[in-house]
């Protein structure tokens, strides 16, 4: 947490680069009249300090650019990547950052440069912010867009930037998120994609984030006909993995967790199989598990859909807290020794900085490729997925089991911590929201 203020501080002292096309670090409009619409007021989840979020009320945000676009919010959900905001993993958070990257809505209304859309338009955003015509935005590759994020302190870190992100701190753009009754959309016509009638919100949703992140992880990953999979984390994004991965062709895939949550796979992925590590006996590990499961050489392909913030062992619990290390090393060294040689390592799940203790060494002598795929381009695949619910070939439903009230949403985030109440994938609806569609959960209040 010292590090994340530090990083904060050490940015305005340093100042951001020059390469933004949109307004910077607007996260709340309380914080500023020049983005506040006093006409009316909103509520949001804010976050408060370390493991502290709360709902506030405040103004909605207004049009600041040509090309913004000012949402009703109609849906949004929490993500497993927000804990990591709660927990102050993620650097660069100020107290009040309206949290929140997946979200959809009708368009309330529109900066005059705004084309394609209409006031009323149901849609749904990208998490990303995008600017559409950067070298990366050209090849639909918009999670790296060079124009919507001048953080100069993730510049140096990673030797380049992300594009903007909503709701995710101010290393990445310091927007305000859809964890909120209005969200203020940058480029809404680059960012925001039409929902058909025949999509309800409630599977329309998952476009945002979950469906497009679990498509990258397994096709960048490199899945095809016969592969064996393993996938680490059994929640939605793991989830929606399992389906991707046989409709690319696996033959086989194996889902490692612990808990209800294998219960669940059990129930609604049938064609899965299960490995529950806290179950191993002595002198087992996943490693050697997985192993005896496939042919005594494991799996073709490893996904990481969990987080590099969950230490497992002493030694990194503690290097962690000490502040030695940002991310644990453990899941990744797993999945590079369970895949057979020449086998392939997806990460999806978030990783903030450095590691300690990685196995370079099996990397390097077994032929492994290790491939970061978190950040997914959702503009590439956004189109193609939605026509993939409009036939039924997915079905977003299967991994949402609660529909919530956003006045309610602090609550939600501590219960979804936990992994409470059989808690996997919400939609949080708000006072703009349709009634419930056919399948969805019904509401469930706290």
């Amino acid at each position: 947490m010292a590090m994340s203020q530090a990083a904060m501080l050490a940015e305005k002292a340093i100042g951001h680069d020059d390469n933004n096309v949109t307004a910077q670090d607007v996260t709340n409009p309380a914080n500023d009249p020049s983005y506040a619409d006093n006409s009316d007021k909103m509520k949001a989840l804010a976050w408060m300090g370390k493991n502290k979020v709360e709902m506030v009320e405040v103004p909605k945000p207004k049009i600041m650019e040509d090309r913004d676009v000012i949402l009703k919010i109609t849906g949004s959900t929490v993500c497993g990547s927000d804990l990591h905001l709660l927990h102050g993993t993620v650097v660069e958070l100020q107290k009040g950052d309206i949290l929140g990257h997946e979200f959809c809505g009708i368009v309330d209304e529109m900066g005059p440069a705004v084309k394609g859309l209409k006031k009323g338009d149901r849609v749904v955003a990208s998490f990303q912010i995008a600017c559409g015509d950067c070298f990366y935005c050209n090849q639909k590759l918009s999670s790296q867009c060079e124009k919507t994020n001048s953080n100069t302190i993730e510049n140096a870190m990673y030797g380049g930037r992300t594009a903007g992100m909503f709701g995710y701190s101010h290393f990445t753009g310091g927007f305000a998120g859809g964890q909120a009754e209005y969200t203020r959309v940058p480029y809404g016509d680059v960012n925001l994609l039409k929902l058909p009638d025949d999509v309800p919100d409630e599977k329309g949703l998952y476009l945002s984030d979950v469906l497009s992140t679990s498509w990258n992880c397994v096709v960048d990953t490199g899945v095809s006909e016969g592969d064996v999979v393993a996938i680490w984390g059994a929640g939605p994004i793991g989830q929606m993995c399992i389906d991707f991965s046989f409709i690319n062709g696996a033959k086989r895939v194996i889902v490692i967790d612990s808990n209800w949550r294998l219960d669940f796979i059990k129930e609604r992925y049938p064609k899965a199989e299960v490995l529950d590590y806290s179950k191993l006996g002595k002198g087992e590990s996943v490693t050697s598990k997985l192993k005896e499961m496939v042919d005594n050489r494991g799996p073709d392909v490893a996904l990481e859909c969990v987080a590099g913030e969950y230490a497992k062992g002493w030694a990194h619990y503690f290097e962690m807290m000490l502040g030695m290390e940002t991310d644990t090393s453990e899941i990744i060294n797993e999945m590079i020794t369970s895949v057979r040689n020449f086998g392939r390592c997806g990460i999806t799940g978030v990783y903030v900085g450095f590691t300690n203790h990685f196995n370079i060494g099996s990397l390097m002598e077994r032929g492994i490729r290790l491939i970061g795929n978190g950040q997914a381009p959702v503009h590439l695949y956004w189109e193609k997925l939605l026509g993939m619910i409009q036939s039924g070939e997915i079905d977003p439903l299967k991994m949402v089991t609660h529909r919530v009230d956003v006045a309610d949403l602090d609550k939600v985030y501590y219960k979804f911590e936990a992994k409470e109440d059989g808690m996997q994938k919400v939609f949080v609806q708000t006072r703009f929201s349709a009634p419930p569609c056919a399948g969805a959960p019904a509401l469930k209040r706290y």
